[in-house]
């Protein structure tokens, strides 16, 4: 069985939408018998020997003849997810419903292209690619390394929440430092219910002094909390890391208004780990979320997310970023998957 490329697609008569459509998912129908394929669909088959050849061309000489220097991470793509026992179809304008920036759509194992159920978008890229940010929140990402193995991550724009909060004083003495605020009669709540902070003293300490960091201040002072100024603590604040500290007030402030408190994840990497449910210090749960904070228009190198994502993983949290762009910040979460 041979097929005919034209306009973009491999056309295949004979039995082909009974013997690859019906049966197997590949290609849509054109009519009667006969059905197109994608090129990497028509790839696929070649290199199977289920299609004998394109325009006279054999696997070797129909991958080679392609000018599309994504071609072979898609088709290797493509492969891995039918090896793994799915049906998939090319995400194309006229092929699927809402192709996004997706390249493949999987459907659910037992399923095909005419069931309308779909199990993931598949965006897939090389290693050294580079990956938008906002391309991603409703897709898995296929990374390709260089040596064809396939790392599949889940991506998703979750709804951050928690049930953490307190009601907050007014004007707390503090004291603007180099790098940090001391408030040295604090409310006891502020940070054994609020979690705000450090004692100066130690946990076990008796003095009332709490040590908050130039992001939790300025997120206070904003808020009348303290009797020192916000925009001077903000000034400081961009004084000490540039800035990405008016990013990081804008995630910290964001995450505290959704009842989550955010505190250092410096130990992990990260601007922050998070505690969804926080009613006191003294019974403190495992923190779920590991927080970097992005700029808006930001693109990831694969190898960076990927070692984010182990490192989470590993230490039973999940990979979250927050990407602030002005008063806005947008959650991006990506998890290990295996499909």
């Amino acid at each position: 069985m041979d097929g005919h490329l034209e306009d973009g697609v491999v056309r295949v008569g004979g039995d082909a939408r009974q013997r690859f459509y019906d049966s197997r998912g590949y290609g849509r129908p054109l009519g009667g018998s006969e059905i197109a394929l994608s090129r990497v669909e028509a790839a696929h088959l070649l290199f199977r020997d289920d299609l004998d050849a394109v325009d006279g061309t054999s696997f070797r000489e129909f991958l080679g003849s392609i000018d599309d220097p994504r071609f072979g991470v898609r088709f290797l793509v493509y492969a891995d997810l039918r090896e793994r026992g799915f049906y998939l179809s090319p995400a194309r304008e006229d092929w699927v419903h809402s192709p996004g920036d997706a390249d493949f759509h999987v459907y659910p194992r037992g399923k095909g292209p005419g069931d309308g159920a779909v199990a993931y978008r598949v965006r897939a890229v090389g290693e050294r690619a580079s990956v938008p940010a906002a391309a991603l929140g409703d897709c898995v990402l296929a990374i390709v390394d260089e040596e064809s193995e396939i790392t599949y991550f889940e991506t998703g724009r979750p709804d951050v929440a928690g049930t953490s909060g307190i009601d907050l004083p007014e004007g707390v003495p503090a004291d603007l430092l180099s790098d940090r605020v001391v408030c040295w009669e604090s409310p006891s709540r502020l940070h054994e219910q609020g979690f705000y902070g450090q004692p100066l003293a130690g946990r076990d300490g008796d003095t009332e002094a709490l040590q908050l960091s130039l992001v939790e201040a300025a997120s206070l002072a904003d808020r009348g909390a303290l009797d020192v100024s916000g925009e001077t603590t903000r000034e400081r604040g961009r004084t000490v890391e540039g800035e990405r500290f008016d990013r990081r007030l804008g995630a910290y402030a964001d995450l505290r208004e959704r009842g989550v408190v955010p505190k250092t994840g410096f130990k992990f990497g990260a601007d922050f780990r998070t505690y969804a449910d926080v009613e006191s210090v003294d019974d403190l749960g495992h923190s779920e979320l590991l927080v970097r904070v992005l700029p808006g228009e930001y693109a990831f190198s694969p190898r960076d997310l990927a070692l984010d994502v182990r490192l989470a993983h590993g230490v039973r949290k999940t990979m979250t970023f927050a990407q602030v762009e002005g008063d806005s910040v947008r959650w991006l979460s990506v998890e290990r998957l295996t499909p």
